[in-house]
């Protein structure tokens, strides 16, 4: 006779009475929206920390008002306050740092995104696009001939390792969410990237999938990479591939990849002349890290492999994604300065 697990207690399965307590003390202190703003500029700011003053410019109220909001996140244990003769600075508490960064650039993004349909409506563009190719079938034979094509316009890629690259990338970009129109071309850019990055590692003589112009010397290749590849990394590919031109190759790429570029950077990148084919969320693969001369992250270091030979910065940029218009002009001001002085770097 089959006995039936006995099934575990709730009090085994929730949260401890005392940690629950805890945690509701932090996140009544969270729960406030100019908290939350200065919590972000804080953890954003040059050097990891900032001054009362400039906070107080942020949130356009007065200091004493400022200092009582800080206090009540530092009583909770968040903010750390380090005096230096008359002034104060504030910074994310070490225990806190990683439970701020899954707030900021994970959970408020997503907040921020909530409410964007995940499948086309009739009206949208593309949407009869997508609908002929929600087969099975017909999605397979595309990818097929994708791989085909690209096996030929890549150096040194065969057409079976087209082929598995071609349908992991469909399956990745399919698996992130969002609106999936134009999921087949945004697959054969991917794919084309992921086969050159393969291609160099081998010794190949590739550059961003094709070979180079003779007596070209080498061309850096660097690779941005944020959470969700929607704002920060995408701002600043943009930024370097307009900038650098055909002196430097360009990639971007997210540690968790979110559905669609934020609403609130599209208009940025168009300004750019981003195409909606290049600047997408895509996610990190090993062979782009390989790949790349300079790796740049924001936000998400600890997900990006550290390999010898690599030059690696660590940018502390706001989310634009969280931030008014005039902020996400600011970033994208402060990553054009950032791009420049690493473009006269690596050239």
């Amino acid at each position: 006779m089959t006995v039936a697990p006995s099934p575990v207690p709730a009090d085994g399965r929730a949260l401890g009475a005392d940690v629950a307590e805890d945690l509701a003390g932090v996140l009544k202190a969270l729960a406030d929206p100019l908290r939350l703003r200065m919590l972000s500029a804080v953890a954003t700011a040059p050097g990891g920390e900032a001054h009362v003053g400039d906070l107080a410019v942020l949130a356009e109220v007065s200091q004493p008002t400022v200092s009582h909001h800080l206090k009540v996140l530092r009583d909770v244990g968040v903010l750390h306050a380090d005096r230096r003769g008359t002034s104060v600075f504030y910074r994310v508490s070490p225990v806190y740092r990683t439970a701020v960064t899954t707030l900021l650039d994970r959970f408020a993004p997503a907040v921020a995104d909530a409410g964007r349909p995940a499948t086309p409506t009739p009206d949208d563009p593309g949407a009869g696009r997508w609908t002929e190719l929600h087969g099975l079938a017909d999605v397979d034979r595309e990818l097929t001939r994708l791989a085909e094509s690209l096996a030929e316009r890549v150096p040194d890629t065969t057409r079976s390792e087209a082929l598995r690259v071609v349908r992991e990338s469909y399956t990745a970009l399919a698996r992130r969410g969002g609106i999936p129109v134009h999921l087949v071309a945004l697959t054969e850019h991917f794919a084309r990237q992921r086969l050159a990055d393969a291609a160099k590692n081998r010794g190949g003589d590739v550059v961003d999938g094709a070979a180079p112009e003779p007596g070209a010397g080498h061309v850096p290749q660097v690779l941005f990479v944020c959470v969700g590849n929607a704002g920060r990394s995408q701002l600043a590919a943009a930024l370097l591939a307009r900038t650098g031109g055909d002196r430097v190759v360009v990639r971007s790429a997210g540690s968790t990849p979110a559905g669609d570029v934020h609403d609130v950077v599209r208009p940025v990148l168009e300004e750019l002349g981003a195409p909606d084919d290049v600047f997408y969320p895509k996610p990190l693969t090993d062979d782009a890290v390989r790949a790349a001369d300079v790796v740049v992250t924001m936000g998400c270091g600890d997900s990006v492999p550290v390999l010898p030979g690599t030059r690696y910065e660590d940018w502390v940029v706001g989310d634009p994604a969280l931030a008014s218009p005039a902020g996400v002009r600011a970033i994208r001001a402060e990553l054009d300065a950032r791009v420049h002085r690493l473009l006269d770097e690596i050239l």
